[in-house]
């Protein structure tokens, strides 16, 4: 029996293996299930020869053997794809009969498996037969029960007429190199929405192809369902009469980090749900917000808008749909207006993705299939959003599930506008705690705040956007709660500590009294640290610490000497380097930091050198793709590979030090002596060449191989400064970006702690000088450690500088050394901070 397509443009696509019809749904496997790579059907296969389920060309024949697309005569997209997670075998037992370009018979040998190897190494033998460009479709149909390779029809398509634009649209094809996502999220709303919006200005078709999977380039929801993850690579492909120039375009832009800095304020330091709360009265949640409040109850009822069907002709239908997508975005455009004037990036950024979703093409191409079956614009619309946010939140990503929340916003908003209704306010009583299965960020924005002190909800997490929001309004804020959140009536008393991570209901006079003093007692030590944040910062048995600032460009600097800081700790260099096309000129970098060293005239500027690869990736400078790029070519490595980058950043730096101010040169990731001696002959080299002194140059301790060696660079190395982000991660071999590793990677962890001791050791007996400049110098809490094992200085972000030097000044050296000699014996680091929450050690 012979593939064939009937009168009416129906495609018969024959098995490709003998076995068992299987429903997609079942397939364990999410990507499959849900529909995300394409639709079709699965198969359980007794053969293990897998033949051709059509004529057509060998679009992309996988590496590893099990999975291979297909472009049909009529321009169908069809991929095989054998067993799942069966890419993991890296092609064990798998042997391909054609390759990439090739044109093949229906019937015809692609590729063979040892079924039994593959069977006991994969999760599943299940083989996928899938459309992949499935707008192209509009019905498929499956047989029940056996099938014959080669002689069963498999899967009906019943393909949609093509239209003159989708006609158009046929033409060359290009692929990018494969890309790898910096984005610390991945592509998550905001970067998906600068994706779409630039694949939009092209004409051809574009896909973002990720492993197997892939999803339309103009289409951010269908981007975010992708779940591209930080480090995945992915490819580019586009087909069409500027395939060529879409991929040259957005190519650099992927390879960039797409989410602008200071977009939005930090998301708090990940950490696993909290135990239960002892005390019956408490519910335990996320922190998505820090804060104490004391309020009422109060129970968020958001109002449905009621679906009334109504027959329309369609063209009245569309024309009303569109009359309200418009309404939609002006609204959007409003508010995102309203938040840009008010300087908060963040939250204009997501109100810019929610109108970006307004004309995602899968999702209208979702109506447009309602409206085609006679549905009015309000079922559509509604069938069409839930779908949409519904594939998302059942997806294993704690960032997919909140977007999801995205989508429902946005299309509550035109389900609305649709339905007449005017936007409903609720009247918020006054100091309430606002309680909710769930909140949008349309929800949060109409806020009075001055009438709401706090948020729980039994939905969203640290990284929603509701969270962001939360953040930049400074209102506490726990996610993750129990249900039984939504039985707490309306005026119950409230304590909301986020911070500890619990809700307190019912609470006594005495507690609601000692949470208001808190309150009130923080308002005043924060009023306190910030009148003396200018004097220096000593112990109270008189060992100085100096506390400086990390910056990113001038105005940090400003900022940093407004609240106190005693110099730069770090200056990322970065900032000149990102979101450009080419690498900034020698007189543009001398500016730069002369800049920053005018803000702190006679105190010392300490300027890292481009630390760039791993997460961090710039789309003027090649980089060779690398699977594991946190181990290879970053940092110093990188700059020794590009010394022209290195030399015109040190001769800058040189230039700008004979303006005024003291400039320190600091390198990063270095891992051993012959790095840093490579690095600094450069200096010398080009400090020589200038007939200008050289300046003062160190190493920033990242890794561990430069802490045990730490007192071999200190022969040579001017001063130290422990980056405990980095050394963290890779001390514990834990990727702090994953959401999994997250909540485990701690500074304050005892192996972390005995390389901190190991550097500060190996400093000393050169006499040298040790900053901290990570995430942990601004830990309260770990103060007090890093003190007691003989750090000098703390280099913090600008606005915790007050808060560091009180910590400074309530602590006593002799006993932060006996706290941290106790410490580094400890066996993890929830026995450190166990250790440091006792009574009287100070925080």
């Amino acid at each position: 029996m012979k593939s064939s397509q009937a009168p009416s443009s129906t495609l018969r696509l024959l098995a490709p293996l003998d076995g068992r019809i299987v429903p997609l749904d079942n397939v364990p496997d999410p990507v499959f299930a849900q529909r995300i790579v394409g639709d079709g059907v699965s198969i359980d296969p007794t053969s293990s020869v897998v033949l051709s389920p059509c004529a057509g060309e060998v679009l992309h024949a996988h590496p590893a053997g099990h999975a291979l697309t297909l472009r049909a005569e009529d321009g169908l997209e069809l991929m095989i794809h054998v067993g799942v997670d069966t890419v993991q075998l890296k092609g064990e037992g798998f042997e391909l009969k054609v390759k990439t370009g090739d044109r093949v018979s229906s019937g015809q040998e692609l590729l063979r498996f040892d079924a039994d190897l593959v069977a006991r190494k994969a999760k599943s033998l299940l083989t996928q037969l899938l459309v992949t460009n499935v707008e192209r479709v509009s019905a498929l149909t499956h047989p029940a029960g056996d099938v014959k390779a080669g002689q069963t029809v498999a899967l009906e398509v019943t393909l949609r007429a093509p239209t003159a634009a989708a006609q158009a649209q046929a033409g060359p094809q290009a692929t990018s190199e494969a890309v790898v996502i910096s984005n610390p999220s991945g592509l998550h709303a905001r970067p998906a929405a600068l994706l779409a919006t630039e694949a939009k200005r092209f004409h051809s078709t574009v896909k973002v192809r990720r492993g197997d999977a892939e999803a339309n380039a103009k289409s951010i929801v269908a981007i975010m369902a992708l779940d591209v993850k930080q480090g995945d690579k992915i490819v580019l492909v586009a087909e069409g009469p500027d395939a060529r120039q879409a991929v040259e375009a957005l190519t650099p832009l992927l390879a960039s980090n797409l989410d602008k800095p200071g977009e939005a304020p930090p998301p708090p330091k990940p950490q696993p749900a909290p135990a239960k709360p002892e005390d019956p009265r408490a519910m335990g949640g996320v922190c998505a917000s820090p804060g104490l409040a004391v309020g009422a109850a109060y129970q968020f009822r958001r109002v449905e808008t009621e679906v009334v069907e109504t027959h329309e002709e369609p063209a009245v239908a569309r024309a009303r749909l569109s009359h309200a997508l418009e309404l939609a975005k002006a609204e959007l455009e409003t508010l995102q207006n309203r938040f840009a004037s008010e300087r908060e990036r963040g939250q204009a950024a997501i109100f810019g993705a929610h109108r970006e979703l307004l004309d995602d093409p899968d999702l209208l191409a979702l109506v447009e299939a309602g409206l085609a079956k006679g549905a009015g614009p309000a079922s559509a619309w509604k069938c069409a959003y839930q779908d949409y946010a519904g594939r998302l939140s059942r997806l294993n990503n704690e960032l997919l599930a909140g977007r999801a929340v995205d989508i429902r916003d946005v299309g509550m908003r035109v389900l609305r506008l649709l339905s007449g209704a005017p936007a409903h306010l609720t009247e918020l009583p006054k100091d309430c705690i606002l309680l909710a299965e769930d909140l949008t960020p349309s929800d949060t924005a109409g806020l009075d705040r001055d009438r709401v002190r706090g948020i729980c909800t039994v939905g969203g997490g640290g990284t929603s956007h509701v969270a962001i929001m939360c953040r930049s309004l400074e209102l506490p804020a726990m996610a993750a709660m129990p249900a039984a959140l939504l039985s707490i009536p309306d005026g119950a008393p409230l304590i909301l500590d986020a911070d500890q991570g619990f809700l307190l209901a019912g609470p006594t006079p005495a507690e609601t009294e000692k949470a208001r003093q808190a309150q009130e007692a923080a308002r005043r030590r924060r009023q306190v640290e910030l009148a003396a944040s200018r004097e220096d910062a000593r112990t109270t048995d008189g060992r100085r610490v100096r506390v400086v600032a990390n910056v990113g460009k001038a105005a940090d600097a400003q900022a940093a000497a407004r609240f106190g800081a005693e110099g730069v700790g770090l200056c990322r260099s970065e900032f000149l380097f990102l979101e450009r096309e080419q690498a900034p000129s020698e007189e543009e970098q001398r500016e730069a930091y002369a800049a920053i060293a005018a803000a702190f005239p006679g105190a010392d500027v300490i300027i890292r050198t481009l630390d760039v690869g791993g997460d961090k990736h710039l789309p003027y400078l090649a980089m060779a793709k690398e699977d594991n790029p946190f181990l290879g070519e970053r940092g110093i490595r990188l700059l020794l590979e590009r010394p022209e980058i290195l030399r015109t950043q040190l001769r800058a730096l040189l230039r700008a030090s004979q303006a005024g101010g003291t400039i320190k040169v600091m390198f990063p990731m270095v891992a051993n002596l012959a790095e840093f001696r490579a690095a600094k002959k450069i200096l010398d080299e080009e400090a020589e060449q200038m007939g200008i002194p050289p300046i003062t140059c160190g190493v920033m301790i990242e890794v561990p191989s430069a802490a045990l060696l730490s007192a071999h660079l200190a022969a040579e190395a001017a001063f130290f400064s422990i980056g405990t982000n980095d050394l963290t991660q890779y001390t514990l071999a834990m990727d702090r970006g994953n959401p999994k590793m997250a909540a485990r990677v701690d500074a304050l962890d005892p192996a972390v702690l005995l390389m901190i001791q190991r550097t500060v050791e190996g400093a000393l007996r050169h006499e040298r000088h040790v900053g901290v400049c990570g995430g942990a110098a601004g830990d309260l809490q770990a103060v007090p450690l890093l003190i007691g094992l003989g750090v000098d200085e703390l280099s913090v972000s600008p606005p915790a500088v007050p808060a560091v030097k009180a910590a400074v000044r309530r602590a006593s050296y002799a006993e932060c050394r006996k706290l941290a000699t106790e410490a580094v014996t400890l066996g993890s680091a929830a026995e450190v901070r166990a250790l440091i929450a006792r009574p009287g050690v100070p925080a």
